[in-house]
């Protein structure tokens, strides 16, 4: 403690850097977006596979079938996961570095769940490249974090 005032004294105050403030807003767009929609379709998941079934007689759009397979338990992990990558996030914004730890381990289950709930045999490689680029471009950071 005694340390941190005198580093505000001083001046020292650890600043968050460029490339560290554009990854968190750009984690709280895609968290905070995937969040309200797995919510919102876990709790009006009734509604959400008819307008989907409706949706899929009149267009062909790839994955739409994936999504009709899924359960509403799906979409609350999927929430809880967003929930838990948002939080990392935010520890992140504030100079944590647990919240490098939070994050990492929801980008995990972010790859696992859908092949646990779908029994895919391989992970999704678009969620393998961009979990992965944000992992290693938010580790570079960690020198700044305490």
């Amino acid at each position: 403690m005694e340390d941190l005032l005198q580093d505000q004294i001083q001046g020292n105050i650890p600043k968050r850097t460029k490339l560290l403030t554009i990854l968190c807003i750009l984690t709280f767009i895609g968290s905070g977006m995937n969040f309200i929609s797995s919510i919102m379709i876990a709790l009006f998941y009734d509604s959400f596979i008819a307008v989907t079934e409706t949706i899929s007689e009149s267009f062909n759009l790839p994955g739409l079938e994936m999504l009709l397979e899924g359960k509403s338990v799906f979409f609350a992990v999927s929430a809880l996961i967003s929930a838990g990558s948002f939080t990392g996030a935010y520890l992140m914004w504030k100079l944590k570095k647990a919240g490098f730890h939070v994050y990492t381990i929801f980008q995990i289950l972010l790859i696992l769940a859908p092949m646990y709930f779908f029994e895919l045999p391989t992970p999704s490689f678009l969620d393998l490249i961009l979990s992965g680029v944000f992992v290693i471009l938010y580790s570079t950071n960690l020198k700044y974090m305490s």
